[in-house]
């Protein structure tokens, strides 16, 4: 089986210097490795191409035989590492709680255990027929929560 760890260091120096950085890394029993990136800006098909070509070639395929895919994260795929979290501040994220609550809310702050997030919400009032519509920020340490994903609203 294919070292992941080599797998990740060939990817570390490629990206040394840049705004790349790995995502995730999966080997399967049968050597198909998938190495998911992300940037602080933007990941061109370019750079992933570049990237495989550079990793196979510290690789002996006569040694060990394996089957390389690079990819970008995509904006449907949930958060893995604090990078992508600490990208999408002040943008809006769909956040899937493990006790299955869905919230749609701004990403105001994140780290290693917790995130940070605002959205609107309708309380009631003493002495107000309506409800009142106001901004409750909350945290989350990262253990509640199932999944994190860009949110974009297409209205």
């Amino acid at each position: 089986m294919i070292e992941v760890q080599k797998m990740r260091e060939a990817a570390e120096r490629f990206m040394e210097g840049s705004d790349l950085f790995i995502v995730d890394i999966k080997v399967s029993p049968s050597n198909d490795v998938e190495l998911t990136i992300d940037s602080d800006t933007a990941v061109s098909i370019e750079t992933c191409v570049e990237l495989s070509r550079t990793i196979e070639a510290e690789f002996d395929r006569e040694q060990e035989d394996f089957s390389l895919m690079v990819a970008s994260a995509g904006v449907g795929q949930p958060l893995k590492v604090l990078r992508q979290y600490r990208k999408l501040i002040g943008k809006p994220v769909e956040v899937v709680l493990k006790d299955g609550t869905k919230i749609l809310a701004e990403l105001r702050d994140a780290s290693e255990e917790s995130i940070t997030i605002a959205y609107p919400e309708k309380v009631a009032v003493e002495g107000k027929k309506r409800k009142v519509e106001v901004e409750n920020t909350r945290t989350y340490p990262l253990d509640d929560v199932k999944t994190t994903k860009e949110y974009l609203d297409f209205k």
